[in-house]
């Protein structure tokens, strides 16, 4: 609850791509939730509907945004992709620092593990996401194409367990 009264609307944001640098790879998958209270809502984009409103349409009401290494990833591909900074729009915490501050080191998927948070699909992680895109692009394999949503939103609710497990604000 804000010192207005109103409760607070909580954002957690992840993204695929084709790579690790937003010149030369595609932003592929953008995953968004919405925690509010007790009310909850969960969307994406990929391919071609990633643009600037459909990105900032998903955030509609945060008062945080949440991300794991968005600092460094996330936030500047989304810019150079889109040529929208979200931090001028939302105030933002990058959870991967409140790890490092207890001695959580490496990627979100080792974080996890070390605190027991699961996983519907272990042994998933970003290469595969990548093969997973351009077996839909190239075959249009609807399955892969789900396999892959289904993985970003993995991250991006897994980030909220991650937010309570750390006691963020």
């Amino acid at each position: 609850m804000g010192s207005d009264g109103k409760v607070k609307c909580y954002g957690y944001l992840d993204i695929e791509t084709t790579g690790l640098s937003a010149r030369y790879a595609d932003l592929t998958v953008v995953g968004v939730a919405l925690m509010r209270g007790t009310q909850h809502r969960f969307g994406q984009l990929f391919g071609n509907q990633v643009d600037t409103d459909g990105v900032l349409g998903l955030l509609d009401g945060v008062d945080r945004l949440y991300t794991y290494n968005g600092s460094r990833f996330d936030l500047p591909f989304i810019r150079y992709a889109l040529g929208l900074d979200l931090r001028k729009h939302f105030a933002h915490t990058d959870l991967m620092y409140d790890c490092w501050r207890h001695d959580l080191k490496g990627g979100l998927k080792a974080v996890e593990l070390r605190l027991g948070i699961e996983r519907r699909l272990p042994g998933m992680n970003g290469y595969m996401a990548v093969k997973l895109w351009w077996e839909y692009v190239n075959s249009n394999n609807l399955q892969a194409l789900y396999k892959l949503l289904e993985y970003n939103k993995e991250d991006v609710m897994n980030l909220h367990v991650l937010r309570q497990k750390l006691g963020v604000e």
